[in-house]
């Protein structure tokens, strides 16, 4: 058996006129086969396909094809934001704000990212607590937040609702049992304000005939496990209530995975949808913040309940979302179902996506892992960077975003720079 490498010209020119059929999602059927290894077999010659595609795809074909580890066009563009300083930063630079639309999990069309579509279901609690301010200084302000938190936020620096540093939390709506029954009863799954006003008539049609990626909940709205429990206790009784408290987390953990369940069942046996984020920023730089047995016994059971029920029920993939290193509850997280990981950040973590997919292999799909650091440098930096994502784009189930939102030490010129570098490398060009 002979092997060719060809280019996308030499495909059409050369193989394409002896074709009979050819299917739009990338494979060529009736003379050819694609086997597992995503080479495609001819007799007597194999014909390799290096970041091709035979015609356009749509953005939902392209997704589930880049997933699949199958030939694509490109792979998608996709990238989480920016912060609120950054915007201010770019505006000084000469870019008018209102040129973009700033929602760029959706897609931003200024920089020709690939659209998403996120079902706007109502996740958290109904009714939230009503926000107050305690006290006000010139400094600071002391607040309780819709989660029932009071927190002490610094008044330098901030736009809007985005301060350039954490705030200090002083007290968390769970110190005890009763507490927890209570804020229960804030989280009805069975509630009309949970979904879009007559969804069923004005949404459903359009989603069952998409042809973009549909995504179950906007982002940071499907709250995972450590999430919710962080949220509700604060991030120091939390660590110690795996010990000390160990009743409670366990009927914590089962009622975030029957809620959650719950509240998606409505909109899963309407609709399949392309993947589910589960939101759980349970790591830091040196480490996950709950240690693997610590996750196998009070988590696991329930996150693969959870992903069970997503996948049995029409979501194709389930992605975790978690910043710092959350290397050593991977496997954990492989074994209850779940499909990859975002953002893999360097920043904080140095998380090398080679060094996961060696280890891994392609049971997990890795999204991120562009060094926001290395963004603010100059262009050679740049490129240096991006070039080295060129074989996990050619191999497939990566999809490169920067590592988080963008900070304000990256300029709009770098920026661009950036998306237009990356075009070329989720084509296979850079």
């Amino acid at each position: 058996m002979v092997r060719i490498n060809l280019d996308v010209n030499q495909y059409f020119s050369v193989f394409l006129p002896t074709l009979t059929r050819l299917h739009s999602g990338g494979r060529v059927e009736q003379y050819i086969r694609l086997p597992s290894d995503g080479l495609m077999q001819m007799t007597p010659i194999s014909l390799v396909l290096r970041g091709t595609y035979m015609g356009r795809m749509s953005n939902r074909d392209r997704f589930l094809a880049v997933m699949d580890y199958h030939p694509v066009d490109r792979v998608p563009n996709y990238e989480a934001g920016a912060w609120a300083q950054t915007r201010q930063r770019w505006s000084a630079e000469g870019l008018n704000p209102d040129t973009l639309h700033w929602d760029w999990f959706t897609g931003e069309e200024y920089f020709d990212m690939d659209a998403r579509e996120y079902i706007p279901i109502h996740f958290d609690m109904v009714p939230a607590f009503e926000p107050e301010v305690i006290e006000e200084t010139e400094r600071h302000e002391v607040i309780r937040d819709s989660k029932g938190r009071i927190r002490k936020a610094l008044k330098d620096g901030a736009i809007g609702n985005s301060r350039t540093s954490m705030d200090q939390y002083l007290r968390f709506a769970v110190e005890s049992r009763a507490d927890f029954r209570d804020l229960r009863k804030r989280f009805v799954a069975d509630l009309g304000k949970r979904y879009p006003p007559q969804w069923r008539e004005t949404m459903l049609p359009r989603w069952k005939n998409r042809e973009h990626v549909l995504v179950l909940g906007r982002n940071c709205s499907t709250l995972g496990f450590y999430w919710r429990a962080r949220e509700w206790m604060g991030t120091e009784d939390l660590s110690y209530a795996w010990y000390d408290k160990p009743d409670l987390m366990h009927e914590m953990m089962e009622f975030i995975a029957d809620f959650t369940i719950e509240v998606a069942r409505p909109i899963l046996d309407a609709v399949d949808v392309d993947y589910v984020f589960i939101n759980e920023d349970m790591a830091m730089k040196q480490g996950p913040l709950l240690g693997p047995e610590t996750y196998r016994t009070f988590v696991f059971p329930h996150m693969k309940r959870l992903v069970t029920y997503l996948k049995s029920n029409g979501a194709k993939y389930v992605i975790v979302d978690s910043d710092g290193n959350s290397e050593p509850l991977i496997s954990l997280l492989m074994d209850a179902g779940v499909d990859g990981l975002w953002p893999l950040e360097r920043a904080s973590a140095d998380t090398d996506p080679h060094f996961l997919r060696k280890k891994y292999g392609r049971s997990l799909r890795l999204w991120g892992a562009v060094d926001k650091r290395e963004l603010s440098k100059d262009k050679r930096a740049i490129d240096v960077h991006l070039v080295q994502f060129a074989d996990l784009i050619e191999e497939g189930g990566f999809i490169p975003t920067v590592d988080h939102t963008v900070p304000p030490d990256i300029s709009f010129d770098n920026f661009c720079y950036y998306m237009e570098r990356k075009k070329q490398l989720l084509t296979g060009r850079l």
